[in-house]
């Protein structure tokens, strides 16, 4: 069984950080692409970040604010989130495109989210 499991959420005041991280365990093979989604109250699930390589891609609304990382290694994948904004309060979620065994395809894996809140 393959699994995501995100730690590191919780409530923090305008301006402060929050790091939030996201491992991968189970019967691995390869790991491509990471990254990290999230959900307002009401709201669809968007992007936040995503690294693949050693490319990274990330939302209009936390470029210059958030950065994603990733230990290939240990197969986790960092969100450092500094000078956070009311309007970043979320369900956060880790997302990884993982395949298990050499002749299998990438499948989409998801966590199961963790709470950021941005409140004084």
């Amino acid at each position: 069984q393959v699994q995501l499991v995100e730690s590191g959420g919780g409530l923090v005041q305008p301006g402060g950080s929050l790091s939030l991280s996201c491992a991968a365990s189970g019967s691995i093979f390869s790991i491509s692409a990471m990254g990290w989604y999230r959900q307002a109250p009401g709201k669809q699930r968007e992007l936040v970040a995503t690294i693949s390589g050693p490319w990274t891609n990330y939302a209009d609304s936390v470029k210059g604010r958030f950065t994603i990382s990733r230990d290939n290694a240990k197969n986790t994948v960092y969100l450092q989130m500094n000078s956070l904004k009311p309007e970043d309060t979320a369900v956060y979620y880790c997302h990884a495109d993982m395949k298990r065994n050499r002749g299998g395809n990438y499948a989409s894996y998801w966590g199961q989210g963790t709470q950021v809140t941005v409140s004084s």
